[in-house]
């Protein structure tokens, strides 16, 4: 643990995930890990938990690979099992074991031996925060089965710009709205905008997070058969699935400076979409969420610098803010207090194309 992540922890109240079990969710997603620490205790567990289970869901839908029909067969047993609470679930237990054996990550290994007793947590939430999980899992679960029944043999391709946006919402955007409704459950007057407009601000800033994943992850997907840049988009600039995938596999950069254009434009969404995360978060009122809401928007701000700089290649590469400078922008943050001033402020830097380090 860092000195930045120690000063961030909440104070030790009782919390619904063990050690254990924030070993575990640390090891499937650092950032988002931060972020959850951040979080006072009543959102901590709802989030938690519906972020293990959509963690374990997509890993699912991610092993290309298994047949199609034993992953969508799989995913479904899940989402039963996330929207019924299972009397018997030896068969589910026997059917996870043996899809955590193929896993080659053992901390996603970890994740699917461990998600009985994660479905287990899930039940132990108040009604109100079970609805809200289930809620927000069927939507995650429908886009991850989109993508399973979509991506068969070879390249494909979303169709339309119109799929891109639906897929971004259901994986993502659908987040940020249930974040927003778990706020206002548990904390009253958490914003000092209106409920609705950080509904809008939060759908609009889970979209913008999932498609700078797209972005950045584009060649791994590309090596998977899975092309989420739509193949109209596509062949408007001289491109399909296949010449695509191949000028990333053998890095052909000619090929894909062909991609610019969309390229750019996504970046330029993206950029509009975490400015409506960094306003969500300024109208968040404590220090603590705040800063929890922030951290996404701050870290995408910089992945967008660099693949800025890097130009439509990136994709070949693996493209993230490293740690040390998280650690470096937690400290400032906190000497800050977290402020809308130094929030700002942080925002405009790491989306500068320059090394953030120099000031």
């Amino acid at each position: 643990m860092t000195m930045p992540e120690k000063a961030l922890l909440p104070p030790a109240a009782s919390p619904v995930l063990t050690p254990a079990q924030l070993r575990l969710l640390r090891g499937v997603s650092r950032s988002f890990y931060l972020s959850i620490r951040l979080l006072p205790g009543p959102l901590r567990g709802p989030i938690a938990i519906g972020y293990l289970l959509a963690r374990a869901t997509d890993t699912v839908a991610d092993t290309t690979a298994l047949p199609r029909t034993e992953r969508q067969a799989l995913l479904a047993q899940l989402l039963a099992a996330i929207e019924t609470p299972q009397t018997d679930p030896g068969e589910l237990k026997a059917a996870l074991t043996r899809f955590a054996v193929q896993q080659n990550d053992p901390h996603e290994r970890a994740l699917m031996l461990a998600l009985p007793e994660g479905l287990g947590l899930l039940q132990a939430l108040s009604p109100a925060d079970q609805a809200s999980v289930r809620g927000v899992l069927a939507h995650i679960t429908r886009g991850q089965t989109l993508d399973v029944s979509r991506f068969g043999d070879g390249p494909q391709a979303l169709a339309t710009e119109a799929e891109l946006e639906d897929y971004t919402w259901l994986v993502a955007g659908c987040v940020g709205e249930f974040w927003t409704t778990l706020c206002a459950r548990h904390l009253p007057g958490f914003a000092t905008l209106p409920t609705d407009e950080m509904h809008t601000l939060g759908r609009a800033y889970g979209m913008g997070l999932q498609r700078l994943n797209i972005v950045r992850d584009a060649g791994a997907d590309l090596s998977q058969g899975r092309c989420y840049w739509p193949a109209e988009q596509l062949s408007a600039l001289g491109l399909s699935p296949e010449s695509l995938t191949q000028a990333a596999h053998e890095g052909q950069v000619s090929t894909l400076a062909q991609l610019t254009p969309l390229y750019q434009a996504y970046l330029q969404q993206i950029e509009t979409q975490l400015a409506a995360g960094l306003r969500y978060s300024c109208a968040v009122q404590s220090r603590r969420l705040r800063l929890a809401s922030a951290l996404p928007a701050l870290i995408g701000a910089r992945t967008v610098a660099l693949l800025k700089q890097g130009g439509p290649a990136s994709i070949t590469q693996r493209v993230i803010m490293p740690r040390r400078e998280v650690q470096g922008l937690l400290w400032r943050l906190l000497l800050r207090g977290v402020s809308l001033k130094a929030l700002t402020r942080e925002f405009e830097r790491l989306s500068a194309q320059a090394d953030p380090a120099s000031r």
